[in-house]
C-alpha cells in the first residue's frame, strides 16, 4: 500500500529546523543586490575572501574596512542580516562552499606539531563531525525519506568525484534488500538516467562544497522532470540546497588534508537502518536469501577448497 505524503511543492527543507538563527542561503550576488553602490563596494571584499574575515570581530572588520563599525553594521543589515553574529555564521557557510584541499593543508601546517600531534587532530575532528550530525539529527525526516525510497518507481543516486564511493556504498545496499537504484557517477551515466524520470522517481544526490557540475545539473533537470529531489551537502549555502525539494547537512571538514567522509557515511548507515527498519519483515526476507549466498557462495574464500575449474587443472598438472 502506497504511503501518503505532503505534497511536493516549491518549497524546499533543510536539515535543522527553521529558527532566527537560519542561514540564509542566498549567494552573495543576490544579496549585494540589496545595497546601493557605496555600500555594495564596501562589503564586497569580505564576500569575496569570507576566509580572510570571518574569525574578526566587527571593530577588526572595519578597521581592515577602513570605515567605521556603526558603517559596517548598517551594510551588513542593509544584506538582511539581524546582527553580526548571523553575518558571521553566513560567512562561515561561505567559506565552506570557496574551500578548497590546499586551505586545509595551509591551516593545518604548524612549524612545532609532528605526525602524531596530526593524527591526533584529525581523529579529533572526525569526532566532532560526528556529534555535529549527532545533535543536528533529525529521527523522523529521515524516516519519511525511507518511505519515500519504498514508494518510489525508481531511484536515482547522483554523486561524482570522490563522491562516486558514497553513493556506490548506498546503492550495493540498497539493492541487497531489492529497492531499484541506480548509481550514476560519470557525466554521461546521469544525462541518461535523468531523462526518463518522472513525478514517481526519487533522485538523491551527494556532492560538497561548491557542487560538482554533473550532480548539481542533474539534480537540476531531476527536478524539472517533477522527481522528489533529496541532497546531501556540507553547507546551507550548496547548490543542493536551491534545488532539492529537502537537504540534510553532513560535515566534511579536515584537519590537513583531503575531506572527512565520516559523517556522511555515518548519515548513509543510518539511512540505510531507517530503510531496514521500516518494512523489518521484507527486509528479513530477502537477507535470508542474501544470508544464503554469503554462507556458501563461490565468491567467499575458503581455506583448502578450489574452484572446480582450478582443482581439473591441478589434476591435469
Amino acid at each position: 500500500m502506497k504511503v501518503k505524503h505532503a505534497p511536493v511543492g516549491d518549497d524546499t527543507f533543510e536539515s535543522h529546523p527553521p529558527s532566527s538563527h537560519a542561514v540564509p542561503t542566498k549567494l552573495p550576488s543576490e544579496l549585494l543586490r540589496a545595497l546601493n553602490p557605496r555600500r555594495r563596494e564596501l562589503i564586497r571584499p569580505v564576500l569575496d575572501r569570507p576566509r580572510d574575515y570571518v574569525l574578526l570581530s566587527v571593530r577588526k572588520l572595519a578597521e581592515a574596512l577602513n570605515a567605521d563599525a556603526m558603517t559596517v553594521l548598517r551594510a551588513i543589515r542593509g544584506l538582511g542580516f539581524d546582527g553580526y553574529a548571523s553575518f558571521r555564521r553566513y560567512l562561515h557557510e561561505l567559506a565552506l562552499v570557496q574551500a578548497t584541499q590546499l586551505d586545509s593543508m595551509d591551516a593545518g601546517l604548524t612549524p612545532d606539531s609532528d605526525v602524531a600531534a596530526h593524527l591526533r587532530r584529525s581523529l579529533s575532528r572526525d569526532s566532532s563531525n560526528l556529534l555535529a550530525l549527532q545533535h543536528s539529527f533529525e529521527y523522523a525526516r529521515l524516516e519519511a525519506l525511507a518511505a519515500r525510497l519504498y514508494d518510489a518507481r525508481r531511484i536515482v543516486l547522483l554523486g561524482g568525484d570522490l563522491a562516486a564511493g558514497l553513493v556506490t556504498f548506498l546503492q550495493y545496499n540498497l539493492a541487497v534488500i531489492d529497492l531499484p537504484a541506480t548509481a550514476c557517477t560519470r557525466p554521461g551515466e546521469v544525462v541518461h538516467a535523468v531523462r526518463g524520470l518522472t513525478s514517481e522517481d526519487l533522485v538523491l544526490a551527494v556532492t560538497f562544497r561548491r557542487g560538482l557540475r554533473q550532480t548539481v545539473e542533474g539534480l537540476r533537470r531531476a527536478r524539472a522532470k517533477g522527481a522528489y529531489c533529496v541532497g546531501v551537502t556540507d553547507t546551507h549555502l550548496s547548490p543542493l540546497a536551491r534545488f532539492a525539494h529537502e537537504y540534510f547537512i553532513t560535515s566534511v571538514e579536515s584537519t590537513l588534508y583531503g575531506v572527512s567522509y565520516v559523517a556522511p557515511m555515518a548519515w548513509l548507515n543510518t539511512l540505510l537502518v531507517a530503510c531496514a527498519a521500516t518494512r523489518p519483515a521484507r527486509t528479513v526476507q530477502w537477507l535470508k536469501a542474501a544470508g544464503a549466498e554469503q554462507r556458501t557462495g563461490f565468491r567467499w574464500y575458503r581455506d583448502g577448497v578450489l574452484p572446480s575449474s582450478r582443482q581439473s587443472r591441478v589434476k591435469r598438472g
